[in-house]
């Protein structure tokens, strides 16, 4: 009977080595470097909007910060970005009691006319409730949407309010609007406006966002007054696309170096602050991950591989050329992983494969554990620059990091690198690691994401 036993196949579970994950979970959270490696990129390359001159200073910082960790086939990929420049932005209410706006230009935007517009303002709450409004009702007038966010751990409040950000100065348009102010899709309460992208129309008006207490003093007025007389000025313009690149490093793997598991995050930013939570975090959190693997005395079976992404904020650039470039490869991308939500700690994870291999999440989800992160079995939702590899059936893992209170400085000039808790990074970077390493290291893999949940972005 035992020598039947041992002939008998291995459950799908490999039972990956609890010692392996808690040694390198003690090193990252009693020796992290993750908080150096943002403050370095913040402090010595500061906001990088694709095409920028930030933009080229952080492809070279990565490329240098990679070889300095040791990451064999440091290169980089060409990628063609948006280029796109804010200008300044002015707004004041008119009439009927003077007041100073603060605004800042939604990514995108075509500027105004050097004198800018002005135009009485007509207020809806959503982008829905303005789709419900008349041509007649809009036509000549400056549309002011006032979608209020609400604070949730998982970002939940963040998906219902920005589709206003991002369809509203279209509608607006399609309503012969002349112009657009957004309440900031934000949760602080502080005067420092949200930007963010809008879609790209053939039709384009201006379009800013307001600050959360100047988009709350507006509709004040406009529900006591009535009538409220704007003015807009912005100097936003559209450049030539440029060149900008996604930058990769792998730490190969020892018996299997052309299976792949991909840890991303984007180096690009939003130019008001200096990108640390958004996405510099993100970028910490992978290549401190890289770090601890690559420090390993055994390296994992596969490899692991970092992809930092170029141009996600304005039109995801970086990552829809990655996967065409490595669309051939796709099927030796065992799994996926983003980190772009913030620098606070990872509570749950969940993940997408092939629904027969669940026990080797099971199995990876147990090493976690000791983190403080739950298992989660509804169905994950990848990062935003992994989802052109979903569509090729890559496995997504999402380790979902609380964002409480992303939100109060996610695109914003308050998004600096001291609002970071170093001990929180940490947490987030030994997660990663953890995830990466059991992927790269158990004996079987995750399949391929079955056609009806491939989905493009």
């Amino acid at each position: 009977m035992r020598a039947l036993l041992l002939l008998l196949p291995l459950p799908f579970a490999s039972m990956l080595s609890t010692d392996g994950a808690a040694s390198l979970q003690r090193d990252e959270l009693s020796g992290s470097r993750a908080y150096a490696i943002v403050r370095s990129l913040c402090d010595e390359v500061g906001p990088r909007p694709a095409g920028s001159r930030g933009d080229r200073a952080a492809v070279a910082w990565a490329t240098r910060t990679m070889q300095g960790l040791g990451l064999s086939g440091v290169h980089t990929e060409s990628v063609r970005v948006t280029h796109w420049e804010r200008g300044e932005g002015r707004a004041e209410i008119v009439s009927p009691v003077p007041q100073p706006l603060v605004v800042t230009a939604l990514g995108g935007s075509v500027g105004t006319p050097a004198a800018g517009v002005e135009a009485d303002v007509i207020e809806a709450s959503s982008v829905d409730e303005l789709k419900k409004l008349s041509a007649d009702a809009v036509r000549g007038k400056i549309v002011f949407l006032d979608p209020i966010m609400r604070r949730t751990r998982d970002g939940s409040g963040y998906e219902q309010a920005v589709r206003s950000r991002f369809t509203g100065a279209r509608e607006a348009a399609k309503l012969g609007a002349l112009g657009l102010l957004l309440r900031s899709v934000g949760t602080d309460h502080d005067r420092l406006p949200h930007t963010g992208s809008k879609s790209r129309d053939d039709h384009e008006i201006p379009a800013a966002a307001l600050s959360v207490p100047d988009a709350e003093m507006l509709h004040r007025i406009l529900t006591e007054k009535k009538s409220v007389r704007v003015h807009l000025t912005l100097g936003s313009r559209k450049l030539p696309d440029a060149d900008s690149a996604n930058v990769l490093g792998e730490v190969t793997g020892r018996e299997k170096p052309n299976e792949v598991v991909l840890l991303g995050a984007h180096l690009d930013s939003w130019d008001l602050g200096t990108g640390a939570v958004d996405d510099g975090a993100g970028v910490a959190i992978v290549l401190e991950a890289a770090r601890l693997l690559q420090a390993l005395p055994q390296k994992p079976r596969r490899t692991v591989r970092i992809v930092l992404f170029a141009n996600e904020e304005h039109g995801l650039d970086g990552a829809k050329e990655y996967a065409r470039l490595h669309a051939a490869e796709a099927v030796a991308h065992v799994m996926a992983v983003e980190a772009d939500f913030g620098a606070d700690s990872v509570y749950a994870v969940r993940w997408l494969g092939d629904p027969s291999t669940r026990e080797r999440f099971v199995d990876l989800a147990r090493l976690l554990a000791p983190l403080g992160i739950e298992r989660q079995d509804d169905t994950a939702g990848p990062g935003a620059d992994v989802t052109p590899l979903q569509a090729l059936g890559v496995p997504v893992l999402d380790l979902r990091q609380d964002a409480t209170r992303y939100f109060d400085l996610h695109h914003s000039a308050n998004d600096t690198v001291d609002k970071i808790d170093p001990g929180l990074l940490a947490q987030a970077s030994a997660a990663f690691a953890t995830a990466a390493w059991a992927a790269a290291e158990m004996d079987g893999d995750f399949g391929r994401i079955p056609e009806g949940l491939r989905k493009e972005r």
